[in-house]
């Protein structure tokens, strides 16, 4: 059984910085699609960003020209820097690679805290 493995998250005022890392093996980091996902009330998850295997990019609204997603194809790792944090950011965020609809599996990381508070 494989598990990413997530760093990155912490304890920040609003308005400053944090970096996500997110790294894979590198056979499923190839074939992936990586996400980053962010945990709400009820165990539910909702998209905030992500990469394809070839570069193309997607973000919920409220992120956008906040947050970039990038991958790092060398380090079999992907990244989520968030900048402007603002309080309503506070939360889980979970990786995600995703070999569908090519292949059945998904992986998910264990989480990382980000707390954005004054």
């Amino acid at each position: 059984q494989v598990q990413l493995v997530e760093s990155g998250g912490g304890v920040v005022q609003p308005g400053g910085s944090l970096r996500l890392s997110c790294e894979a093996p590198g056979s499923i980091f190839s074939a992936a699609v990586m996400g980053w996902y962010r945990r709400f009330p009820g165990n539910q998850r909702e998209l905030v960003a992500a990469i394809t295997t070839d570069g193309f990019t997607n973000y919920v609204d409220y992120v956008k020209g906040r947050f970039t997603v990038s991958r790092d194809n060398a380090k079999n790792t992907a990244y989520l820097q968030m900048d402007s944090l603002r309080p309503e950011d506070t939360g889980v965020y979970y990786c995600l690679a995703d070999g569908r609809p090519r292949s059945d599996w998904t992986y998910w990381g264990q989480g990382t805290q980000v707390t954005v508070a004054s």
